[in-house]
């Protein structure tokens, strides 16, 4: 069984997630949770607040289910539309400031379901 929540639209940067996001690829939902919570980046945040939407998901399409069986199965982050600025420079010159978004996924499934190899 498979649950997924995504946030879209998220005002960081792609690269700044997937920092964050190797650290809980493939672990319980359990530790994925305490690390989120301790780790001191932006990142950390945004993430945490997916993977407990993912976990409700999971909650509500199986009904009742134990959420210590519960593993991350998949993290998929990838960029959202570039929003572009620009800051005056001097002799009339302007530079461009690029202000990039994102598109997080998160699945969940049943760690009985996960095999060897994608653990």
């Amino acid at each position: 069984m498979d649950a997924r929540a995504t946030a879209r639209f998220v005002r960081i940067s792609p690269r700044k997630i997937g920092q964050v996001s190797q650290l809980v690829r493939g672990r319980s939902v359990d530790d994925a949770l305490h690390i989120l919570q301790f780790t001191h980046k932006a990142g950390a945040r945004v993430l945490e607040k997916v993977l407990k939407s993912a976990i409700s998901n999971a909650v509500n399409i199986e009904g009742r289910i134990d959420v210590d069986t519960l593993r991350v199965k998949e993290i998929r982050v990838g960029p959202g539309p570039t929003m572009t600025r620009y800051l005056p420079r001097a002799l009339g010159r302007a530079t461009p400031i690029l202000k990039r978004t994102s598109h997080i996924t998160v699945v969940v499934s049943t760690s009985q379901l996960l095999s060897t190899a994608e653990q």
